[in-house]
């Protein structure tokens, strides 16, 4: 069984992203923001599928001990089979890949036969409903809302639609999973993501770059609708 199945579903997931994080100083924001993740997502590319680097396995490996939150590595990569099998060694609990991939269903299946948690990426050009075969083989479905590779960048107008189509998907086939919005995660573009379906969201800059991250994690947690329920229900 998944290590996902024990996140909260009372409340919107935190996928801190490291790329955002004061990359000179890793262990210690690492430590700062710990306690506000529900895991912490680590982008890495075969630098063809996006031309960046970013993160590598040995850093993963380097940076595992210093944290007990899960490691959410987002793959891309057209061939990410191998490349996923070097970051489970390195510590990664779940990993996604690109339905765009390759060998997506290879990956997926050989992520599974290691041990790990299996995540399924959509860009902003795949249309959810080409993919359902592959959707059904993953543990979480991460939807990618900015052009991939990208940062610091607004989140394009098609994204809530996107995330709302996903999410009748997973609806319809009776799939509870983490279904996770990743790229232009500001303050307003939270409350649209999760009203559309949205469990988590990949908080860089909004809770890395705050002046107080607590108060930030916990409006983040706020808004998912059961959350807010909660909290309407205190009041009465």
């Amino acid at each position: 069984m998944s290590f996902l199945t024990d996140l909260p579903r009372e409340r919107t997931l935190i996928d801190a992203s490291l790329w955002s994080a004061d990359l000179g100083a890793l262990t210690a924001e690492v430590e700062r923001i710990g306690s506000y993740a529900d895991l912490f997502h680590i982008d890495a590319s075969d630098t063809s599928f996006t031309p960046d680097a970013i993160f590598f396995p040995d850093l993963v490996r380097a940076l595992r001990p210093k944290t007990a939150v899960p490691f959410h590595v987002h793959l891309m990569a057209h061939r990410p089979a191998h490349l996923a099998s070097a970051f489970a060694d390195a510590g990664a609990d779940l990993i996604t890949v690109h339905a765009e991939a390759e060998d997506a269903q290879a990956a997926l299946e050989r992520i599974h036969a290691g041990g790990q948690a299996a995540g399924l990426a959509l860009t902003l050009d795949r249309d959810p409903a080409q993919v359902e075969d592959l959707i059904e083989l993953a543990d979480a479905v991460t939807m990618v809302g900015t052009p991939l590779g990208t940062k610091g960048t607004g989140m394009a107008p098609e994204a809530v639609d996107r995330m709302r189509a996903v999410r009748q998907i997973l609806d319809r086939r009776g799939t509870d999973i983490p279904l996770l919005a990743d790229g232009g995660i500001r303050q307003h573009t939270v409350p649209d993501l999760v009203a559309a379906g949205a469990t988590g969201v990949v908080a860089g800059s909004l809770l890395f770059g705050s002046a107080d991250p607590a108060a930030t994690a916990e409006w983040i947690r706020s808004q998912h609708p059961a959350a807010t329920a909660l909290a309407e229900e205190g009041f009465r």
